[in-house]
């Protein structure tokens, strides 16, 4: 069997799901071809031509014109490769008309969307055109399934990153993620004093109490490899949802399920403190929630107090999310898409 994988474009943590998803479809004996649109989509953002005048200008002036050019070698790919499954990851850009073209020819068609519940809108949007989707989370999946064969396959780790071990960093709690102004907002009242905060992740607009805390450079981001290596050196950490979905517009809906940096940081055995979410709370019993800046200091500062009562509750998340593996998504999909 052959699979085409198409790279969602942008390089932080949906690339990691897309670097999942080869891994393990590799693992279960199928041939992989992954298309690079993020590098079409760098090229393209960066071309220029020359005009009369001797003058440069933009080979693509515009977003879409950009998106167009990435897109466009998906038909070579495909027809000089032939797979029998072609998968998008995260769906940020599609070619419905490549797709539709795709399905009439007889490949299997299907889209791992990972922005639920924050951009169910714009997901709901382009999801009938694919033979099967998989959702990140559950909370919309029937008005999923109306539209188009629709599952939830959970937030996944890869074993051979998101493990214990030592580090090269060292500090008492870390947090990595995007500092969108909810986030910024809250962790702006937690007390830090005496505790050794690490943040990493897309923090340049952030304010100077957070950004001090940032351990890298402030325009640079972070890939999952440093992520994993934080996780390990840190005593503890927390998941801080964001309030921001569809285009930064607050929405009252609230996700069911965990999300992708609880079950790497399960996976690498630390120790965090959570919000509740009703999936969360099935899963982690043993690690406290938190609903208020003032909670969330408190819990930091008891485990930091209690590393023994810490570590044992950080292997049992570890042992609950055991089985939350790339190539079980895969199966899941496949089944989905009838194979």
């Amino acid at each position: 069997m052959r699979a085409l994988v198409v790279h969602p474009g942008p390089e932080f943590s949906v690339a990691d799901v897309f670097n999942g998803y080869c891994e393990a479809l590799t693992q279960l004996g199928v041939e992989v071809m992954p298309y690079n649109l993020n590098d079409r989509m760098t090229w393209g953002a960066h071309a220029f031509l020359e005009a009369k005048d001797g003058s440069y200008v933009k080979a693509f002036p515009t977003t879409d014109d950009v998106y167009s050019f990435a897109l466009s070698g998906l038909y070579r790919a495909a027809y000089r490769w032939w797979p029998d499954v072609i998968l998008f990851i995260s769906g940020f850009v599609i070619d419905a008309d490549f797709v539709q073209v795709a399905r009439a020819r007889g490949h299997k068609v299907a889209c791992v969307f990972t922005e639920s519940p924050y951009e169910d809108s714009r997901q709901l949007a382009t999801c009938d055109v694919f033979d099967a989707v998989a959702l990140n989370d559950p909370v919309h999946l029937d008005q999923f399934t109306a539209k188009a064969p629709a599952i939830y396959t959970p937030h996944a780790y890869r074993p051979d990153i998101h493990h214990p071990g030592t580090s090269g960093y060292k500090s008492d709690c870390v947090f990595v993620g995007t500092g969108y102004p909810s986030r910024q907002a809250f962790m702006e009242r937690v007390d830090w004093s005496g505790i050794d905060l690490a943040l990493a992740g897309n923090w340049e607009h952030a304010p100077e109490t957070l950004t001090r805390h940032v351990v890298h450079d402030l325009e640079d981001c972070v890939d999952n490899d440093m992520t994993a290596e934080l996780y390990r050196g840190s005593a503890t950490s927390f998941n801080l949802y964001r309030a921001e979905t569809n285009g930064d517009v607050i929405d009252t809906d609230e996700g069911v399920a965990v999300g992708p940096r609880e079950v790497e940081l399960a996976a690498c055995g630390t120790w965090f403190a959570r919000q509740s979410r009703p999936e969360s709370d099935e899963l982690f019993p043993m690690l406290p929630t938190f609903s208020s800046p003032e909670e969330l200091g408190d819990h930091i500062r008891w485990a930091l107090a209690h590393p023994d009562r810490a570590a044992e509750a950080a292997t049992a998340a570890r042992h609950a999310i055991a089985d939350r593996t790339f190539p079980n998504n895969v199966r899941r999909l496949f089944t989905a898409l009838g194979i």
